[in-house]
């Protein structure tokens, strides 16, 4: 049941469309179909409008509705394979700009989440707001050993009014899918759902200090992204303390030229730590818009704002760069059937029309020159043709299709000349030989084996209990036939000890061999082939017993 407030902010909502034109949306739909004659009382349709472009007036209404509405544009401008094109791009247009609250009032959040005073943290504390956004802002300070930092802190208020904003959007949603002839494709409760988890996780300061901490582990000491550190003593919930740093926005090309930085150089090595990011760490900066980047005289990228992060499953990783690599080959079957082992697609699909569906996509793509085709663009068309043949878009791979399509933007910005499919094909190639060679075989062996290694004292227990076991079974035989089943036992026997023993000795060898007594090739090869013969002689053995 929909309360008083809800009512009135619903007919707000409804008032801000018709503003802006959109008559159509608040009027086309089967619940408000009745009341189409309304229309035609509004004073703005006795005279001709001169109106901007639909998405246009889309964009303008949610500014209007304000910011909670605002990042919900920004985060539905993700979900091209839903949005037509034109509205996708607008929306992204969308600035998360909102006018600062109180410094005192900033202050005294600050002390609550604290427990103390300020001036008990910081030698100074500027009130003004560095930045201001929907959900926090920034103000700068000075710790007591004088290090500069910047204090985050949450707008007060901001979580029920984002509660109540939700409540709100939830019953537009299901209006939408029950009334709007879109409604069942475009899942309006799914999106809904989406952004509730996303922006919950941005009301969590101490969330996001843990992903800037984990980002920073894996660069440090790079000359290719530097990452702020946290001050976990004044990290809370609410407030989020971190280093201050100092770099030019990457979107200020001319500053950047005049410091000699190369624009060449800084559009590949954003490509580099995408997919480095993707690939070797599994944990991607999922918000990488300009205004969270900046750039050191050297040329070395800063990065900030680490509210939305994206991960992918290790099967994803695979599927992901042989799906790139299939696409660069132009093998279109191979594409189709990942699809369909990786479950992306259900398993029934036809192999040959997806095949036929993306071939159909990617041809004209691939008839430009390589520099002009843009990467992100070219995963938009493959979400949206598996879509026809009921794929499920994956949270994950949504986040990974925006953060791409702000890399290529970025790196385009910087050097058009940019070859983004050239920078990235050495880089996957060089990840799957590692993932499915003998050293990525190796890898993945020992980092299992690590889960199981306090068993290993247990292996030659282990094995006298099978000799055990096997030896009442054969007393508990009649001796109808004696003299067979007696001399065919000590072969079996002997297989058993034997496989158990090559068994121990390949994990001895993978735990404490390679890269220390022995070379890492030697060693490799070794615990295989103690392995492939332990496990020949126990199935050996099985069969005979």
């Amino acid at each position: 049941m929909m309360g008083p407030r809800q009512a009135l902010r619903l007919f707000r909502i409804n008032w801000v469309f018709l503003r802006h034109g959109l008559d159509e949306v608040v009027l086309a739909t089967h619940l408000f179909r009745p009341l189409r004659w309304i229309m035609y009382l509004l004073p703005w349709h006795w005279v001709e409008r001169d109106l901007p472009a639909y998405p246009v007036r889309v964009r303008q209404a949610l500014e209007d509705l304000g910011p909670i509405f605002v990042k919900f544009g920004q985060i539905l401008s993700t979900r091209r394979d839903l949005l037509p094109d034109d509205l996708a791009v607008e929306l992204a247009k969308l600035q998360d700009q909102v006018p600062p609250f109180d410094g005192a009032e900033a202050r005294a959040l600050i002390e609550k989440a604290w427990g103390c005073s300020v001036d008990q943290v910081l030698d100074e504390f500027n009130p003004i707001p560095l930045a201001s956004a929907s959900i926090a802002q920034v103000h700068t300070g000075r710790l007591k050993n004088g290090t500069e930092v910047v204090v985050k802190v949450l707008r007060p208020g901001i979580e029920s009014t984002i509660r109540q904003d939700l409540a709100l959007m939830y019953t537009l949603a299901y209006f939408a899918e029950r009334y709007w002839k879109e409604g069942k494709r475009l899942r309006p409760i799914e999106v809904v759902r989406e952004y509730e988890k996303t922006v919950c996780d941005e009301l969590d300061l101490q969330r996001e200090a843990a992903n800037a901490s984990k980002i920073r582990r894996n660069w440090q000491n790079s000359d290719m992204l530097y990452i702020p550190e946290v001050y976990w003593d004044w990290t809370r919930p609410t407030v989020m303390v971190m280093e201050r740093i100092y770099g030019t926005p990457v979107s200020d090309v001319e500053t950047l030229k005049a410091q000699g930085v190369s624009m060449k150089l800084l559009g590949e090595r954003g490509v580099e730590i995408f997919f480095t990011q993707v690939f070797r760490d599994n944990f991607f900066h999922a918000d990488m818009h300009p205004g969270n980047i900046f750039v050191e005289p050297s040329g070395r990228y800063i990065s900030i704002d680490f509210g939305i992060v994206g991960t992918l499953t290790t099967e994803d990783q695979r599927y992901l760069a042989e799906n790139l690599l299939a696409f660069f080959e132009r093998d279109y079957r191979r594409v189709a059937e990942l699809h369909v082992e990786s479950g992306w697609v259900p398993h029934g699909t036809r192999v040959d029309e997806f095949e036929s569906a993306i071939r159909t996509v990617s041809e004209p793509i691939f008839e430009k020159p390589l520099a002009e085709i843009s990467f992100g663009h070219f995963l938009v068309r493959l979400f949206q043709t598996a879509r026809r043949f009921n794929m499920e878009i994956q949270p994950q791979l949504v986040l990974l299709e925006k953060t791409l399509l702000n890399i290529e933007g970025l790196g385009r910005m910087l050097y058009p000349e940019l070859d983004l499919w050239t920078t990235a094909k050495p880089y996957m190639e060089r990840w799957m030989k590692d993932q499915v060679g003998i050293k990525g075989l190796f890898d993945r062996t020992k980092r299992n084996i690590y889960s199981v290694a306090d068993q290993t004292p247990e292996l030659p227990l282990i094995a006298y209990r099978i000799l055990m076991a096997y030896d009442k079974r054969l007393r508990t035989i009649e001796p109808v036939n004696k003299p067979t089943t007696q001399p065919a036992s000590a072969p079996v026997l002997s297989q058993i000890i034997s496989g158990a023993t090559l068994l121990i000795c390949g994990t001895l060898v993978l735990l404490f061999g390679p890269g220390q007594w022995l070379p890492e090739t030697t060693g490799m090869a070794l615990m295989m082939s103690c392995y492939i013969a332990g496990g020949l002689l126990l199935l050996l053995a099985a069969r005979r017993a």
